[in-house]
Parts: structure tokens; C-alpha cells; sequence
């Protein structure tokens, strides 16, 4: 999994519509000094993104230098809910620099209470605690820290199991990647924590059996019981797809985990601020968390994000001994405000409800045309995913899904890398201002770049 799109500029066709333009080679020649720079510095990590330099983003919009435009169909990785640079933001940002107050620790500060007011107003009103971090990986692992701490407290030491899913992400650090499902990314830890588990999860392709007894015997397999489980973390939707669990399989966790005093997660780093057409992807199951995570969507830009929970969970540690060093830093703080702000005036949640049953059904029909390729496709909201397959079988396409990625940029159309447990999912998920003409031109480019790809061209 994972290769590098080539930096060899070519010449690819001219296009020229109301949303995207390509006028030069691909990448620009004079771009290649930038790439071969960051390439000779950087970690070989970092090459993964179809080489693009960057000059500016603007609402759904990519520019080159060069005079090129992509319709932006990553988000900055799912970040960019309310659109890249919405002026709103950026004059609160300006504003809060021009104050003359841009870094406070964890003394207190104004906008700090404001965002936190903020971020508790469009919570459940059971999740009463904000505690304001940098980055989705602080937050999952944070969670866990809370989880365990609790568990310890109401069941001893031995009640210290955290279960994850496979095929799950929370982030690249020790404890949440080993929350994680994905085996190859862990092959690293070695001296893995044995009381870090994963269980099945239930998506109906790559797991078939979606019933609940099978994150029962996962425990049980495992030489634990109820009494040993801690918490338990999973993505409201997993990011590989996106792939929704069964309603009736989270009710029964969220009963289990009451029954079983565990802390239950849900990791809305990508999937919160309006994404799913909900506000939080959690609300499709009718059940609550004990602590939410989220991130990235949360400012639309800036590094910023936030551990939500009940102050029973949250209230344990004292005075000094959980903070983080650019804890609420005043200019993310200031983003973040003014980017919820924007979401519930322009209904930006309800332009993902009403424009995904679109991007749904236009990736259904690529499924239909191809459904010796195309294994499996998802989508709630304006987050979709085509996750490709060797022809006629059940073997995830990494080479595929590359290919179509870059047929995509080529065209005026970005996405980032494939994403996956085996990189074979062709993410999709425009910034929530996108218009309907947009989307449809977008599904457009789609089209083709699938059907080239599948056909070899």
C-alpha cells in the first residue's frame, strides 16, 4: 500500500469550465524545484499527495501558480467543512493576531471561554466538559487515558481493556494506533499492550457477520470479560470507507457499556461539524458517548481540536496534570468559533443531507457499470467512498484506485491518496459550501477517470 504519483511533468488535455481549468503540464516544470526539495528533506512518508504546490485554496478551490484550478474533493483531509479560507474565519484569525494576544498556555483567556462555550452548545447536553487540544491523535489518545483512569476507578486495575475495531484509525501515536485496526501500521509497536484489543467491525463486505455477539466473543477470545474492558473507542463512521455500523449493533454497545460501567468513544475527528448531514455522525445510531473526539472540521483550517465528555469522566485529574501546550491557543480558538458559527448560519449540515443522496447515487452508478472493480460502495452525506477490488474478487485494488486518483487530478478534480486498511478506497468528501453544479461536474470527471482507469487508458 501506498506509491508515489510521478513529479515527471506531461502533458495532459486542456480544460476550461465554469469550475475547473488545466492549462500546463502536469506537475507545472517550474514547480519541480519545490518538489525535489521537499522530496530530498522530507521523509519518503510525506510523497504520497498528487504533486500539486499548493499557492492558494479558496471555498471548494485549488490554484497552482500556473493558472490552474481543481475542484477540491479532499477537504485538506476532511478538514475544511465550512470551505477553505471562508472570510469569516480568516478576519477572526486576522482579528485575534491584530489583538496582540496569540499564545496564553492554559492561562486563562476570553476566546478560550468562547469556543468552549461554543463547542458545549452543539453537544449533548450529558457531555458538559471541553478540554481543547491540537490535533485528532492527542485527542483519541486523551480519550483513553480517561477511559482507563476510570475503569481503574470503579473496578480496580484489572478492569484497564480498551476495544477497538478493525480496519479503525485514531491517529499514528503508541496508544491509538494500537486502538487502530490496521495491522500493518502496527507492526512497529512490537511489545503490543495486551489489553488493547480489536474487535470485528461490522460493516457488512469486509466483515459479514454484523452481529453483536461477534464483539462479544472478541473479548472473550481474548481471555477477557467485562469486568477487564475499560472503554471502548470507535469512529462514528470508519474513515476506510465511509462504513456506518448497524443502528441495532451500536444500541446494544451503548447498553453494554451501561451495563458494564465502560466508557464508550466515539472518534468524530473527520466525521463531525456537519459531514454526514448530521452534526455529528453519531446521531445517525439515536445513541450518545460517554466522550467525544474531534478534530479537524472543528476550525476549518487550523490545528485545533477538542475531548468532550461527562464530568464524571472528565474531572479526573486534578489542577495542572492534563493540560497540553498549545491548549485552545487563542487564534485557533478564535477559528474555530467563527467556523461553527458559519455551519449552523449557512446550514452548511443541511447542504450535506440534501446533496448526498447525489454523490451517493452517481457512485452507485459507477458500481454498476464496474461491479467487477468496484467491490464496495459508501456514502451519508457529503463523504463518500469507492473502494476498488482485482477483477472479481474480493482482493482490495490498491494500483486501481491510484490510477484513478490521478486520471481525477489530471482532469481539475483532487483527491487525496487512496485510503483504506489496503489503500484501496477512493475517498471523497468536498468541503460542505459545495453547490450542486459543482458536485455534479465533479461526479462528471469521476465518471470518465473510472472508466479510463478500468479500461487501461
Amino acid at each position: 500500500m501506498g506509491k508515489e504519483f510521478s513529479i515527471q511533468p506531461q502533458t495532459v488535455p486542456h480544460v476550461e469550465t465554469k469550475h475547473r481549468r488545466i492549462c500546463t503540464p502536469l506537475p507545472h516544470p517550474d514547480s519541480i524545484p519545490t518538489l525535489e526539495k521537499l522530496r530530498s528533506l522530507e521523509p519518503q512518508s510525506m510523497r504520497g499527495m498528487p504533486p500539486i504546490v499548493w499557492d492558494k485554496a479558496q471555498d471548494i478551490y485549488i490554484y497552482d501558480k500556473y493558472g490552474n484550478r481543481w475542484i477540491d474533493w479532499s477537504s485538506g483531509v476532511l478538514v475544511t467543512n465550512a470551505g477553505h479560507a471562508a472570510p469569516e474565519i480568516c478576519k477572526a484569525m486576522i482579528d485575534q493576531i491584530n489583538s496582540g494576544l496569540i499564545h496564553n498556555y492554559v492561562f486563562p483567556s476570553e476566546e478560550r471561554a468562547e469556543a468552549v462555550e461554543m463547542i458545549a452548545s452543539v453537544s449533548p447536553k450529558a457531555l458538559d466538559k471541553i478540554f481543547l487540544l491540537s490535533t485528532g491523535s492527542e485527542a483519541t489518545e486523551c480519550a483513553i487515558k480517561l477511559s482507563r483512569t476510570h475503569g481503574i476507578k470503579v473496578g480496580g486495575k484489572g478492569k484497564i481493556g480498551i476495544v477497538g475495531f478493525t480496519r479503525g484509525f485514531h491517529g499514528r501515536t503508541l496508544a491509538s494506533q494500537q486502538a487502530g485496526g490496521m495491522a500493518g501500521q502496527k507492526a512497529w509497536i512490537v511489545n503490543e499492550d495486551p489489553a488493547i484489543i480489536n474487535a470485528p467491525f461490522p460493516d457488512s463486505y469486509w466483515t459479514e457477520d454484523t452481529s453483536f455477539d461477534s464483539f462479544l466473543m472478541a473479548i472473550a477470545d481474548r481471555g477477557l470479560k467485562p469486568e477487564n474492558i475499560a472503554g471502548v473507542i470507535m469512529e462514528s463512521y470508519q474513515g476506510v470507507g465511509p462504513d456506518f455500523a448497524p443502528v441495532e449493533y451500536v444500541q446494544k454497545l451503548r447498553a453494554w457499556c451501561d451495563e458494564h460501567q465502560v466508557v464508550l468513544t466515539f472518534d468524530e475527528v473527520q466525521a463531525g461539524f456537519g459531514r454526514t448531514g448530521k452534526f455529528w455522525a453519531f446521531e445517525h445510531y439515536g445513541v450518545e458517548p460517554d466522550i467525544i473526539c474531534c478534530g479537524k472540521g472543528i476550525s476549518s483550517g487550523m490545528p485545533l481540536s477538542a475531548v468532550i465528555g461527562k464530568t464524571a469522566v472528565m474531572d479526573q485529574f486534578g489542577p495542572g496534570s492534563m493540560t497540553s501546550t498549545h491548549t485552545g491557543n487563542p487564534i485557533c480558538c478564535a477559528a474555530a468559533t467563527a467556523n461553527i458559527r458559519k455551519i449552523l448560519k449557512e446550514d452548511l449540515t443541511g447542504n450535506a443531507a440534501r446533496l448526498g443522496p447525489i454523490l451517493l447515487e452517481r457512485c452507485k452508478a459507477i458500481q454498476k457499470r464496474h461491479p467487477n472493480v468496484i467491490g464496495h460502495v459508501t456514502g451519508t452525506g457529503l463523504v463518500a467512498g469507492i473502494q476498488t477490488v482485482k477483477a472479481g474478487e474480493k482482493e482490495p485494488d490498491h494500483d486501481l484506485a491510484h490510477r484513478i486518483i490521478e486520471l481525477c487530478y489530471q482532469r481539475g478534480l483532487l483527491l487525496f491518496a487512496p485510503v483504506g486498511a489496503w489503500g484501496q478506497t477512493v475517498k471523497i468528501c468536498p468541503p460542505l459550501t459545495v453547490t450542486k453544479e459543482a458536485l455534479e461536474e465533479a461526479c462528471d470527471v469521476l465518471d470518465t477517470a473510472v472508466d479510463d482507469a478500468v479500461a487501461g487508458r
